[in-house]
């Protein structure tokens, strides 16, 4: 029996959220199940509408098992970037405010040094050993990660075993963070009906808005319920104890996730050897997939993790402002994922990524320009939006573009490669961004590094999709 085709859910006002999703799913389940009825004599339309549900779990409930994990992921990077600030006093003291600053946040960058590695060693074991026993096994090592940066007392209290268990933690972070976005992003395409991997897989990126709204609004709550000396003393920590809690009802959700049924039905399995191979092999398909993503990357943290420090340290506006325009950012991407990754699996993912490259590129630094000629808390949030529509409409298309490009037996591997090499530059996207406008006194100077990510995501787009085959071949998928 063909399914019937389910566009529905791609007409749907995503803004309404997941339940709408899950009711969709249910309702289209409900139509099948009345066609079904039409085929066999002597079923009645409910025995079918049981048979169907009976056999299939619901998507959305799978869905956010997958992603449960990649909000945690999201939560600790956010967690870590609003709080640079406070974490540089508390862990790398020094004589200048602007070098405890850098320390902070190159050490926020240096857990995406770490993302490569793991993206090789636990992508192999993905590939290997399945979907379900790799996500468990990044978020067990995420969750060590967060602990420990959240328990390690001060410099002033053990010296710079601080600041050195610190790297530490992050360190970790970075390692099960370099496969959770590949790990995360193949099981979404894997178990998404045809016609609608876009969809899908948009929402790994969304789970990261929802842990960056939680965060901010968490935030928010903090800044007005304590002082600023003791939030800079201590309230620090309660965002990264709260993720702390969060870990042992993921751990429950993600246990009951199923394999998927294409890598279940896979009769070879390749080794270690064979990935790298086929991962060397490939090399022009994981440097141009690293391309994409740069403009993903940088784009990402500059609107989220390093909008609090910009609006504070730069600007001069207040703390609950900046984290405010961060909320609003978090709910702006989490509407433009979905709606650009439904666009593409309509008109092809060569479209959509070639126009929100060409238009940031001409955008990015005038927006930047008129920030900081006159700062307030509109600005910010008119520009901070307009980065948003421009970031969630490409990462739309990007992800599942990811996914479909790289050869399926090291489909894994390849994409939390590319990612991660990708996220050892952008993960930088704070710091860099306080070097630039340290070093130029230009305060838009950001606008100009987020341009030249751009045109690595148009130079990529360009070299992957550059015969008419590539470009039509995953309109369908």
């Amino acid at each position: 029996m063909q399914r019937p085709r389910r566009g529905l859910l791609c007409s749907l006002p995503l803004t309404c959220g997941i339940r709408q999703f899950d009711e969709a799913d249910r309702f289209i389940r409900q139509i099948a199940a009345g066609r079904a009825a039409w085929a066999y004599q002597g079923m009645s339309m409910s025995t079918a509408s049981h048979a169907i549900s009976s056999s299939e779990e619901s998507k959305v409930k799978t869905v956010f098992r997958v992603v449960s994990g990649n909000f945690l992921e999201m939560y600790d990077f956010m967690v870590y970037g609003y709080y640079a600030s406070a974490i540089a006093k508390t862990y790398f003291p020094s004589g200048s405010e602007f070098a405890s600053l850098m320390l902070s946040l190159s050490v926020f960058g240096a857990g995406f040094l770490m993302r490569p590695l793991g993206a090789i060693v636990l992508g192999a074991y993905i590939d290997h050993y399945g979907r379900r026993k790799g996500l468990i096994l990044t978020l067990g090592l995420m969750a060590l990660g967060t602990l420990t940066v959240a328990s390690i007392p001060g410099y002033a209290t053990i010296g710079l075993l601080a600041p050195v268990l610190v790297l530490f933690g992050r360190l970790l972070q970075g390692f099960s963070a370099g496969v959770e976005l590949g790990g995360v992003s193949v099981y979404l395409s894997e178990i998404a009906t045809k016609g609608h991997k876009g969809f899908y897989c948009a929402w790994q990126s969304g789970s990261q808005q929802v842990a960056v709204v939680f965060a901010a609004l968490l935030g928010v709550m903090l800044n007005k319920t304590l002082p600023v000396d003791q939030m800079s003393a201590w309230g620090w920590r309660v965002p990264f104890l709260i993720g702390c809690l969060i870990v042992p009802f993921l751990f429950l959700i993600r246990r009951s996730l199923k394999e998927t049924e294409e890598f279940s039905a896979r009769k070879h399995r390749p080794g270690m050897g064979e990935i790298m191979k086929s991962m060397a092999a490939n090399w022009v398909t994981v440097l141009g997939g690293m391309g994409m993503v740069i403009m993903t990357t940088v784009s990402f943290y500059m609107i989220t993790a390093y909008t609090p420090t910009f609006g504070k340290e730069v600007l001069k506006l207040s703390a609950i402002d900046t984290l405010v325009v961060t909320v609003c950012i978090g709910l702006s991407n989490l509407i433009w994922l979905p709606l650009a990754g439904a666009l593409s699996d309509r008109i092809g993912r060569r479209p959509v990524l070639l126009a929100f490259t060409a238009l940031t590129i001409v955008s990015a630094y005038p927006a930047l320009q008129w920030l900081v000629a006159e700062p307030s808390f509109a600005r910010l949030l008119t520009v901070e939006l307009w980065l948003s529509f421009l970031y969630g409409s490409y990462n739309g298309a990007m992800v599942v573009a990811l996914t479909e490009v790289m050869p399926v037996e090291v489909r894994t591997a390849g994409f939390s490669l590319a990612y991660s090499l990708a996220t050892t530059i952008g993960g930088f996207t704070p710091a860099i961004s306080t070097l630039l406008i340290h070093s130029t006194g230009n305060k838009a100077a950001p606008g100009l590094f987020l341009g030249v990510a751009a045109i690595c995501g148009l130079i990529a787009t360009l070299v992957l999709y550059r015969t008419p085959e590539s470009r039509d071949q995953y309109r369908s998928a």
